[in-house]
């Protein structure tokens, strides 16, 4: 192995360690959630105990996973879980999985631009981009498996690898429902090289199929309300995909500006920028990152446009290859003596990990960023949570507030409070009410909670700092008409 590829290694399993670590530290510090730790957990506990991707919805029925997600690729976590039975067996495989995504990423780059130290540079780039830290960071989502997925799958396909292609192709489209999408697109950029036509537009078609099923029969069959959950977020933009392209016939100006407001335009330069601006160079490969980026930019949702959520996942993919081409462009064009791409991405992605990213140590640095830079410490306020939670028995159902919620799923039944249910236990947190509880109570947060007190159905058995667990009074059952 040579000294390039050797650093490269070091990068990935320092990435995994330390990120991984963090990630834990924050589900041990209380600042994970039920969405979207807690509802993945419940996912991989149901299937490893036989009742395959069962869950409890917001409004308390048992559903499906599948009606909220097409992300079936959940299903293979339960074998892990019945070796390492906890919600950090997720965290650590997801660091572990994107970590090696910087692999692909060297190869492609060693490829192209015919030098190890350069190739080095960019699959260190990968692990430096503030996006990819902050993917492993949010929570657990499997979508963020299909970022290795899709770059070991560009990998594939430029060695003209098909069916080692199709193998990771499938994995990743087992993701969440749009990843078929990109791999279409992949498809349609394959399908553009000499002699690579047939290919390319069947891995194109497979992969509109998939999408196509996953959005319009999967996901609806198994909904509560027959359709996405999700929906309400393109409101504006006409809702369905059907409406959307009603409204891209008939109100262009409204598409047009959801996708070029401030807000959109700042995300797109926080993806890009750090990569200075290279994917552009290669356009036909950027474009692969055009099915993630038009659902973020048409979103009504906030957080979609942010690179601080796992919304960049099938994104990235598309960015880092198509910034290893646009490279390629350069060298090939101006024939640099000292090919300082590989070092200049380097330098990029580190300032804008310092200016951006979530490590810790960045907050005592001028200008660097302290978002999220103290989730990892174990403090008072969670060790009085882990006590509260372990009042309560693992197989009883309890309605939780959201960051509580998290550690107490692994059950049949859980609730997001103010949702009861036939919850016996209830475990709120009113110290810590997270944007979920906000969301999902009616009316002000207190006032659900003062409504459970003056029910008189449940007794107090735990209250410090703010936490407060009660439990079902015996002889009484869960009034209709609670909220």
């Amino acid at each position: 192995m040579t000294r390039p590829a050797r650093i490269v290694t070091g990068g990935c399993v320092a990435f995994a360690a330390g990120l991984g670590a963090l990630a834990v530290l924050q589900h041990r510090a209380f600042w994970t959630g039920r969405f979207d730790v807690g509802n993945l957990v419940q996912a991989v506990w149901s299937t490893a105990h036989g009742d395959v991707l069962s869950v409890t919805g917001l409004t308390g029925r048992q559903i499906s996973r599948l009606g909220a997600h097409f992300d079936p690729i959940v299903v293979l976590f339960a074998p892990l879980w019945w070796v390492w039975p906890d919600a950090s067996m997720l965290l650590v495989a997801q660091a572990l999985a994107v970590a090696t995504g910087a692999i692909p990423v060297y190869l492609l780059a060693r490829r192209h631009l015919d030098s190890d130290w350069a190739a080095a540079g960019f699959g260190l780039a990968y692990l430096l981009h503030p996006a990819t830290q902050w993917l492993v960071l949010d929570d657990f989502h499997p979508v963020a498996l299909a970022t290795p997925l899709l770059l070991w799958g560009f990998w594939f396909l430029d060695s003209d690898r098909l069916v080692a292609f199709g193998v990771v192709a499938a994995l990743a489209c087992l993701t969440k429902e749009q990843i078929g999408l990109v791999v279409a697109v992949i498809g349609l950029w394959y399908a553009l090289r000499p002699g690579r036509r047939r290919a390319g537009l069947a891995i194109a078609v497979a992969g509109t199929v998939v999408s196509l099923v996953a959005v319009a029969i999967v996901v609806p069959h198994y909904a509560p309300g027959g359709g996405s959950p999700f929906e309400s977020r393109y409101d504006a933009v006409g809702g369905s995909p059907g409406g959307i392209a009603r409204t891209t016939l008939t109100d262009p100006g409204a598409i047009s500006g959801a996708l070029t407001s401030g807000r959109d335009l700042g995300y797109l330069a926080r993806l890009i920028l750090p990569l200075l601006g290279l994917p552009l160079l290669a356009p036909l490969a950027a474009l692969t990152a055009a099915p993630e980026l038009l659902l973020n930019l048409l979103s009504g949702t906030r957080t979609q446009t942010s690179i601080h959520f796992h919304y960049t996942a099938g994104a990235l993919p598309g960015l880092f290859v198509a910034a290893v081409l646009g490279a390629a462009r350069l060298r090939r064009r101006y024939a640099w003596a000292n090919r300082p791409e590989g070092r200049a991405v380097v330098v990029s992605t580190f300032l804008a990990g310092v200016l951006l990213g979530p490590l810790p140590v960045w907050r005592d640095v001028p200008l660097g960023s302290d978002l999220a830079t103290r989730e990892h410490v174990v403090g008072h306020h969670a060790r009085v949570a882990a006590r509260a939670v372990a009042v309560i028995p693992p197989d009883a159902p309890v309605s939780a507030t959201n960051t509580l919620g998290a550690h107490l799923s692994e059950r049949r039944r859980i609730f997001s409070f103010p949702v009861l249910g036939d919850a016996t236990w209830v475990a709120v947190d009113r110290q810590r009410p997270s944007y979920r509880d906000q969301a999902d109570a009616p009316g002000p947060f207190g006032r659900a909670f003062a409504a459970l007190e003056a029910s008189g159905l449940y007794r107090v058995v735990f209250d410090e700092d703010g936490i407060v667990v009660l439990r079902l009074k015996e002889g009484s059952s869960v009034a209709a008409g609670m909220p």
